[in-house]
């Protein structure tokens, strides 16, 4: 990625609302915009640069985004690996960038990808997780900008709160699903927190990617499970194209089970991290649940 010079008075002129808040912030992914503003508030101002409905392992950033990338106090990113465009975002942007990868304090799981043993970089669909990401958040708020840190504590215990809250409810909800009943098919292998988190099998029908295609063989092996397992639903992921899943549900009798959330967020019931967790949860287990229809 060729990326050419710019005056700092053009970063402005295309990044105009960072000059005007008390901390402006990048963000390279939806989870870390949302926990931006829930922290944050009114005291910064959130560049996007993916927003909601782009693949994240297919992205490519722009001129403009490191424009807004090279202006801001923070960059956040997930991590563990799933932006891979980051080593030329970082070598375009220079080394006065501050980036905060919030992957790299969270334990990993582990995926076979095209045979190798990769980390699993979907880390947020486990709220222990969140935790952990909304604690750092709110330590690097407070000392990029001072002046504003009880603002920025207050505000990152009330969200801790309200993962607590979100939580209770998801062990709540899972809890009508039968132990027999919790194994997921869905279109990629995006969900592993969240299956270990709530005692979950997953079979994806994709690996750690959107862009790799199943083998044949591995569509029959999925097939023959959810046949012998009597599995209820499988699940579609918001940006892929669901033909292979299609193709599971036509053969098995499965039905199709709803619209899961993976990547990162929605842009209507799953604009946020909270909406996003009670959407999938909520669809996964009333799909699955021995009184669904």
């Amino acid at each position: 990625m060729k990326i050419p010079k710019v005056l700092p008075a053009l970063l402005l002129t295309l990044c105009p609302a960072a000059a005007m808040a008390d901390l402006t912030v990048a963000s390279l992914s939806t989870i870390t915009t949302d926990l931006a503003r829930q922290i944050g508030g009114d005291h910064i101002r959130v560049e996007p640069i993916i927003t909601a409905g782009i693949d994240p392992h297919e992205f490519e950033p722009t001129p403009g985004d490191v424009r807004c990338v090279v202006t801001a106090d923070l960059v956040l990113l997930t991590g563990k690996g799933i932006d891979g465009y980051l080593p030329k975002l970082e070598q375009a942007a220079g080394n006065g960038v501050k980036f905060l990868d919030l992957g790299a304090a969270i334990p990993s799981l582990t995926m076979i990808d095209a045979g190798k043993s990769v980390e699993d970089p979907h880390w947020w669909h486990s709220i222990d997780n969140m935790k952990v990401a909304t604690r750092l958040v709110t330590q690097a708020f407070e000392h990029a900008d001072p002046k504003n840190a009880a603002y920025y504590r207050k505000h990152g215990k009330d969200y801790l709160t309200n993962l607590e809250e979100l939580q209770r409810w998801t062990r709540v909800k899972v809890a009508e699903l039968p132990h027999s009943m919790r194994i997921l098919v869905t279109s990629h292998d995006a969900l592993q927190y969240f299956a270990r988190d709530n005692g979950f099998s997953i079979d994806p029908v994709k690996g750690i990617s959107t862009t790799e295609e199943p083998s044949s063989r591995h569509v029959r092996d999925i097939i023959e499970l959810i046949r012998k397992e009597r599995v209820k639903a499988v699940f579609f992921e918001s940006i892929e194209n669901p033909q292979a899943l299609e193709r599971i549900t036509s053969e098995t009798g499965a039905k199709p089970g709803g619209i899961l959330y993976s990547d990162g967020l929605g842009k209507n019931e799953a604009s946020t991290y909270d909406s996003m967790m009670r959407h999938n949860v909520s669809t996964i287990v009333d799909a699955l649940k021995p009184d669904a229809g």
